[in-house]
């Protein structure tokens, strides 16, 4: 299959006093992970700028379901799940393990992305190649989540 995954290692300063990484910083990840899957698609995020249109999170959740501690191995992988007339919407599992573990789902989130003009920043419909790339299952995969 061909999915898109961003590799993490969690470093020291992403870990709370209870040994685990610290809610917030799994939003960055998702947002590393979207601009990375946005390239594997071929996407470019300046390459979207260059065409006068920037996407802007409206809508986050996270279930967090086990813990991912420092050193762990992580892959943060990336579906679209969804696409509206100026808004789609990403998935995210973050997977982890250990010496001591098999891979296991450790966090499940998702973001919605708008689309917006750099001009005035108002609402514009998805642009052709950037619908054409979400929905493209030979350039995005089948990627189901766990």
């Amino acid at each position: 299959m061909n999915t898109y995954s961003l590799l993490v290692v969690p470093r020291y300063a992403e870990v709370d006093q209870q040994g685990v990484v610290f809610n917030g910083h799994y939003l960055t990840w998702f947002d590393e992970a979207c601009t990375g899957f946005l390239d594997h698609l071929g996407v470019t995020y300046p390459g979207l700028i260059a065409t006068g249109h920037d996407i802007q999170v409206v809508h986050s959740e996270i279930d967090y379901l086990a813990g991912v501690r420092w050193r762990d191995s992580v892959r943060v992988a990336v579906q679209c799940e969804g696409i509206g007339s100026t808004s789609f919407t990403l998935g995210f599992t973050v997977l982890r393990n250990n010496a001591d573990t098999e891979e296991q789902t450790a966090v499940r989130g998702q973001n919605v992305y708008v689309v917006v003009s750099t001009d005035d920043w108002g609402k514009r419909p998805i642009p052709d190649s950037l619908r054409e790339a979400l929905t493209s299952l030979e350039r995005q995969g089948r990627n189901a989540r766990d």
